[in-house]
């Protein structure tokens, strides 16, 4: 047996289970990216068929036939098209499901066609009994040229013997089903004569389709005198499908029948209620509360272990570590960095666990038709939703998403607003600023406060999108029409194994993703903030020392040292009037005096610190700007976060983790840091309630994500769309960000 890797493509239309599928013959061996010059998300798979034989499997975008009419279908087309393609298929497995088999079957149909050694997967066949469906086996294989595999993927039913016909490819018969050339004899006649040498199908669909193929062009058929007007070859387009489904029908007929007295299922009661013009939203609305009081309750354990076990690892690292400069940027600079992603971890992954289920569960396409009533008055697509809730994972791979949409100006609106959806990015900035602003209070003793807020960003970030998408509909004048015309799966409970899988990758693509950005910022950080060039900087200890001498503490030390030495003597008072310790006056004074030495030196140490940071160079920088953010509450290290961020949202805490590591030397977890954080001279609170709200604002509203800057431009292919974009992103967000922050002030 060959030792080489065969390459398997995993075709079908959506929503029959090709996931499952793909998931069932590669676990947790997979690899996400995209196809080469272009933005759509490929999977790639790793499976062992036999003991000397491994298969790579390429998880291709859902396509109901090989008539594309989208970008991310012509990916299946320019793939089978290609042989020079270096994922071109050995064999490809065709994913249908059991119930919608003589739609499927279409597709199938047309890959024969190509000539590849292709096996028919059926799939859900855990349901047959349930709908009364019984299957020829035989007979369908003998009619359609092929083997089949009678899967259930949920039920990992038959998996095994797909892996052993896959094995056995060179088995498979590559005649096509039927001749489809005798929709128009002559012309497919002169087609086959003028290029002998090429596939007939595949001139076919090279003359029909707008895909890249290789050394033969449409041009050169064009020459030949070949060429069609388009409406003649949609109406040769539309023969062909008849035919195919005439063969379809006649195949099915006797391998396919359907016991009605057997059937059952609640599949339309369910839609009733859950489609429902008043009931349907609702619903939707009680599933969104339910989901983000979840995140806040379900995570807060793990949030804290994670918070506190990077506050004591910094800690640790400061103590055992030799001391010098390495030491100091492991303990301020990479830990505290990376401290400030890793704790999210928990809260990200609730969220995507939640999304997976609804989508899973069959409930997220109804989701798309209920909220397609509301998307045409604002210009979108029922389609545009999929962007929007796909946004709530990252916008980047939205705006990919929005290539199912056919139409150019519901495309363009679609890319220009997805943005303003609440991405997992923005999560940890939300989650640690409701944590310090927002009490954990309960309402009617069961809606968490902080979880109702969290639930308000995320509807805020979707109504901006709708609204803007209004604005956008009126003021560009682009003519156009579109139908909306979306599959409705069955309803099923969700597959653990999936849910798993996408909740693993999705969160380990969040953290490999942001942690790296991170990583490199935090080193950055670090080193800005422990170095400087000033005069002021190299003598900072003389120069502090000497200002405290001559002017004293800053009032709000100095008020610290009060209260803690108040506090210390009433303690030491009542210990004594408790019989706890027997000391006299004298001993009392000598604490006190002790204490008050231990403080001095406490807070003395800390302005220098604070000293030193406002000299180095991320000080002279942060210093730099912020009489453009002190109008919207915020000090200059918050400058420097916001600033920072916008290589990825997430930086935000990440920053600040950074900077209140070098500033400090105490062991303390990223929430204290940002709690305990004042103002040097009033000792009021950095994160008080105005400026949280404006920081929650101004992140709900701004472009905070260069790779999504990118991703428009790509998309586009145009600067002017992502220049609009971030342009009246961010303005919006400041303009906001400043009135809500004078007003609550």
């Amino acid at each position: 047996m060959s030792h080489k890797n065969l390459k398997v493509a995993l075709i079908g239309n959506p929503n029959t289970g090709k996931t499952s599928v793909f998931n069932q013959l590669t676990g947790l061996k997979q690899q996400v990216g995209n196809y080469p010059g272009i933005t759509v998300e490929k999977k790639i798979g790793f499976s062992k068929l036999t003991e000397n034989l491994k298969a790579t499997i390429l998880d291709l975008p859902g396509t109901y036939s090989l008539n594309a009419s989208s970008i991310d279908e012509n990916v299946v087309i320019e793939l089978l098209l290609n042989k020079n393609d270096a994922n071109y298929p050995d064999v490809a497995v065709v994913v249908t499901e059991v119930e919608n088999l003589k739609r499927n079957l279409l597709l199938f149909t047309q890959i024969k066609d190509l000539e590849i050694p292709t096996i028919l997967a059926i799939n859900m066949s855990d349901r047959m009994d349930y709908k009364g469906i019984s299957l020829d086996i035989p007979y369908l294989e003998e009619q359609l040229k092929t083997k089949i595999a009678l899967i259930s993927s949920r039920k990992n039913i038959g998996i095994d013997n797909l892996k052993h016909l896959i094995a056995d490819y060179k088995t498979l018969s590559t005649e096509p089903c039927l001749n489809a050339s005798s929709i128009d004899v002559d012309y497919f006649d002169k087609l086959r004569h003028a290029f002998p040498k090429e596939l007939l199908y595949k001139l076919w669909l090279v003359i029909t389709q707008d895909v890249n193929f290789g050394e033969l062009e449409r041009k050169e058929i064009a020459e030949k005198s070949f060429a069609k007007s388009n409406s003649e070859l949609k109406k040769m387009q539309q023969k062909e499908t008849i035919k195919r489904y005439q063969f379809i029908n006649d195949v099915l007929k006797v391998g396919y029948t359907i016991d009605s007295s057997k059937a059952k299922g609640v599949r339309a009661t369910l839609d009733r209620i859950l489609m429902h013009k008043v009931f349907g939203y609702v619903i939707f609305f009680a599933i969104l509360m339910l989901i983000f009081q979840s995140v806040f309750s379900w995570s807060s354990i793990p949030m804290d272990f994670i918070d506190e076990s990077f506050a004591k690892l910094a800690s640790l690292s400061k103590e055992h570590l030799p001391p010098g400069l390495l030491t100091d940027l492991v303990s301020e600079g990479i830990i505290p960095g990376i401290g400030g992603v890793v704790i999210f971890i928990p809260q990200i992954a609730f969220l995507f666990l939640f999304i997976s289920v609804l989508e899973e569960s069959g409930y997220m396409s109804r989701v798309v038709f209920l909220m397609d009533k509301i998307m045409r008055r604002f210009g979108l697509s029922g389609k545009s939703v999929v962007p929007l809730i796909s946004g709530t994972a990252c916008a980047i791979p939205a705006i990919m998403a929005s290539r199912n949409i056919e139409n150019w100006k519901e495309r363009l609106i679609t890319i220009l607003i997805t943005p303003f959806t609440t991405c997992s990015a923005r999560l940890p900035v939300y989650a640690i600023l409701i944590a310090l602003i927002i009490p954990d209070k309960r309402i009617l003793g069961i809606l968490n406060l902080q979880g109702l807020t969290l639930m308000a960003l995320y509807l805020l970030g979707f109504f901006m999108a709708i609204f803007s998408a209004y604005i956008l509909n009126k003021i560009l004048k682009i003519k156009s029409k579109s139908y909306f015309v979306i599959e409705m799966p069955n309803y099923r409970l969700p597959l653990f194994k999936n849910v798993a899988i996408n909740v693993i990758e999705k969160t380990k693509s969040f953290v490999v993703g942001a942690g790296k950005i991170i990583l490199a910022i935090s080193i950055i950080l670090w080193f800005l903030g422990s170095h400087g060039m000033s005069h002021e900087y190299a003598n900072a200890e003389t120069i502090v020392k000497e200002r405290i001498q001559k002017q004293g503490l800053t009032r709000f030390n100095q008020n610290y040292i009060d209260n803690t030495l108040s506090e210390h003597y009433t303690a030491l008072q009542d210990s004594v009037a408790k019989n706890i310790y027997k000391i006299n006056s004298q001993d009392i004074a000598d604490s006190i005096a002790a204490k008050k030495i231990e403080l001095f030196e406490k807070v003395e140490n800390q302005e220098i610190s604070s000293f030193k940071l406002e000299k180095s160079f991320i000080g002279v920088l942060g210093k730099g700007i912020e009489p453009v953010i002190r109008p919207l509450g915020y000090d200059w290290k918050i400058g420097i976060a916001v600033i920072t961020s916008f290589a990825a949202r997430e930086v935000f805490i990440g920053t600040l983790a950074s900077i209140y590591s070098v500033d400090s030397e105490e062991e303390a977890t990223i929430k204290s840091r940002m709690e305990a954080e004042v103002n040097p001279v009033t000792g009021d609170k950095i994160f008080n309630f105005a400026t949280g709200i404006s920081l929650l604002l101004f992140y709900a509203f701004a472009m905070q994500c260069i790779s999504t800057l990118a991703i428009t431009k790509k998309e586009t292919n145009s600067w002017k769309w992502p220049v609009i974009q971030l342009v009246f992103m961010s303005t919006f967000a400041y303009t906001v960000s400043l009135i809500v922050y004078q007003i609550l002030k």
